[in-house]
């Protein structure tokens, strides 16, 4: 280990001179109290450090050792359930050693060295394996099996594997390799900031089902897809980025706070444990790992948190599994990327944030995707990422907004009148996009019903023609409009209240499967098309506005999943009490 001495001390940037042998992306150890920091900047033998702890005291002449290694992520079985900080520390062991406020210095193991592990074999001796090979498996949680992979860079024959009771460092294969041989136990070391290899990338065309009507419906995301949540405070970027980590149909989640509330980071430890997985009747904490680096953390840690979520999640897609990480808020990563780039006296672009923003943003979201893992038996894993954006003033002009939206493929528009007027999700279905949306329309149309497609087609082009209905009864009034457009203006309110509208706190309607998502669109579109035959044939407005079906619609959403048979019952009472309004034209006449 290289030792050298701080010559300045600027919040959390050190800068050491006589550290000639170092690299950047070292970790170092700074001053006595062995303060975790890592290398951003090499000027001759003078190295600039981020130090991801509270640097006060700190001062010229004290020592820096370098570690000669770059910032790395334990991962190995122990990862689900456990709420790291922003350089993979467990926050309960550090709670358990040091108590509820924390002391600078404190470290423990990233995975605990203690617990053991029930490891299953499933190569055996003589097998020639090479990276991404699995070895055997371990039960980490109820619902989750973890595979044991062979590290990258690694291949040969397995001379001996054992089967039992190990902790996370104990040997468990031996391989005969080109170097000799190699003893492997169940983790894997991994620098957070270079992607984790695959064979390739794979059209991403399957839908990552969210159980929220105004995404699956209108904005999907795939497996293996990118999007954007821009929006201001107050607009429920949080609230969405819950709803989604809850129930999305990703096997794994990974849930990274970066730089915001602290009371947001309780709601989800709050709230995660008591919540029930549809698919497994385990609570959603068998299967997520939450990483916290709230406001009032280190601001240098939490520029590394979203890269220590998105390796592990990584780690997690390479055994096969479908991973959705939700990133909340890339704003506060950029933010601590700006206050590091001031601190290095570098050149400011836009707003002050550095000139590399862009490609560190694209650097970010192409770690995203689904791929054929490395290994021989050809599994597919997916890593869908979902990152949430808040601009000062909800202005998506600024630089990380655009700068996001130039790479994702889904724009989530959040709209404070929206939230204002307490429609949640506060998603504009105007300004929101979705590059899947062909990919998607086929699947849905395929899995779903043949008519998905062409139904949502007709739902979005009515909500599209409201907009400028609207701007004419602003104008003159709503009188002024013929009845079958003031028909239009109330089956748009309905698409809007009774469809996009959920409410993330109710029992039933906090989640919808896409076969209730299809019902309760055709349910509203069949009201549309029989009430216009309605007016065709001699019905008055007034009488449609006054049926009791229209109550029943309003009330569809609060219908069990296991009871769509009612929805199929409003159709029949569609039909029926709109059939009863037809007159002769004789009649309309006298």
């Amino acid at each position: 280990m290289k030792q050298g001495k701080i010559i300045k001390v600027s919040g959390p940037l050190v800068v050491a001179s006589g550290m000639e042998d170092a690299n950047v992306y070292d970790v170092v150890e700074v001053s006595d109290n062995k303060l975790i920091g890592e290398i951003i900047e090499m000027r001759g033998d003078k190295a600039s450090i981020q130090v991801y702890e509270e640097t006060t005291g700190i001062g010229p002449g004290d020592v820096v050792v370098t570690t000669g290694l770059p910032l790395s992520v334990e991962l190995g079985p122990g990862l689900l359930e456990q709420m790291f900080d922003g350089i993979q520390r467990p926050l309960q062991s550090l709670q358990d050693l040091a108590g509820d406020f924390l002391e600078r210095g404190v470290t423990a193991y990233h995975l605990n060295r203690e617990k053991k592990w029930t490891f299953k074999a499933t190569a055996k001796v003589g097998d020639q394996v090479e990276a991404g090979d699995i070895l055997g498996q371990v039960q980490e949680t109820p619902v989750i099996i973890h595979k044991i992979m062979v590290p990258n860079g690694v291949a040969g024959k397995i001379l001996e594997i054992k089967e039992g009771d190990f902790t996370v460092d104990q040997t468990i294969a031996v391989l005969e390799t080109e170097k000799g041989k190699k003893e492997l136990n169940m983790i894997q070391k991994w620098p957070v900031r270079r992607g984790r290899p695959y064979q390739k990338k794979v059209d991403p065309n399957t839908p990552l089902v969210t159980g929220q009507r105004v995404i699956d419906t209108f904005f999907p995301i795939t497996k293996g897809g990118t999007a954007a949540i821009p929006g201001p405070f107050g607009s429920g970027k949080t609230v969405v980025q819950h709803q989604l980590a809850k129930w999305a149909d990703a096997e794994i989640v990974v849930y990274v706070g970066c730089g915001e509330r602290g009371n947001e980071m309780t709601d989800v430890l709050m709230e995660f444990p008591e919540l029930i997985d549809q698919e497994t009747g385990e609570s959603i904490m068998k299967r997520t790992v939450l990483i916290a680096n709230t406001s009032n953390m280190p601001v240098a840690a939490r520029e590394a948190s979203i890269y220590t979520g998105i390796t592990i999640s990584e780690y997690y897609r390479d055994m096969g599994y479908s991973v959705a990480m939700m990133a909340d808020s890339t704003s506060r990563w950029a933010e601590a990327l700006r206050e590091m780039s001031g601190r290095l006296e570098e050149m400011p672009g836009d707003e002050g944030y550095p000139a590399y923003l862009a490609s560190r943003i694209a650097e970010f979201y192409e770690r995203a995707g689904r791929v054929e893992c490395m290994g021989q038996d050809q599994r597919e894993g997916a890593l869908s990422v979902i990152g949430a954006v808040s601009p000062p003033g909800g202005d998506i002009s600024e630089p990380v907004t655009q700068n996001t939206l130039r790479i994702v493929k889904i724009f989530w528009r959040l709209d404070y009148d929206l939230s204002y007027q307490r429609h949640f999700p506060a998603i504009n279905w105007i300004d929101s996009y979705s590059l899947y949306q062909g990919k998607i329309d086929k699947y849905l149309d395929q899995h779903v019903n043949k008519d998905f497609s062409s139904y949502r087609k007709k739902a979005m082009a009515l909500l599209q023609e409201e907009t400028s209905l609207l701007e004419i009864v602003r104008l003159v009034g709503r009188d002024t409009l013929s009845e079958k457009d003031q028909f239009k203006l109330d089956i748009s309110k309905s698409l809007r209240e009774d469809y996009l509208q959920q409410n993330a706190f109710h029992d039933v309607d906090t989640y919808c499967s896409l076969e209730k998502q299809y019902k309760m669109l055709y349910t509203i579109l069949n009201f549309y098309d029989k009430g216009l035959k309605a007016l065709e044939n001699g019905a008055y407005l007034e009488e449609i506005e006054e049926l009791d079906v229209v109550e029943k619609i309003s009330r569809m959403k609060y219908v069990c999943e296991c009871d769509l048979e009612e929805i199929d019952a409003i159709n029949e009472s569609i039909d029926q009490e709109t059939k009863a309004l037809y007159r002769e034209r004789g009649d309309m006449n006298a």
